[in-house]
């Protein structure tokens, strides 16, 4: 018997099998011979809809995976520092000859 490769889905292929799975339209075992893929794996994607469903909404407050909040303060120090940095270097690069023309 000849071993099938190992087979990457794409998340818009698994969401139309789960979604299929749930509207309980056909079995398990008829949407695993309709869109070749093994039964687990279908209720798999399944329980994986069913439990990220609410995401979709929007993020659930107090589950701690809220994005840090960004520090605009050291972001703007750092861009000071880069365009000194920059500047320094194409005064330095003009001098040798190496930069022709200013941008």
């Amino acid at each position: 018997m000849r071993k099938r490769p190992r087979r990457n889905h794409i998340p818009a292929f698994k969401a139309k099998v789960a979604l299929a799975a749930i509207r309980g339209e056909m079995t398990v075992a008829q949407l695993a011979e309709h869109f070749d893929v093994h039964p687990n794996q279908i209720t798999t994607w399944k329980s994986q809809l069913q439990e990220g469903a609410g995401d979709v909404f929007g993020p659930v407050s107090g589950n701690g995976t809220a994005q840090p909040a960004v520090d605009v303060k050291s972001l703007h120090a750092k861009i000071g520092a880069l365009t000194l940095e920059n500047d320094f270097l194409e005064g330095a690069l003009s001098k040798a000859g190496l930069l022709s023309a200013r941008r």
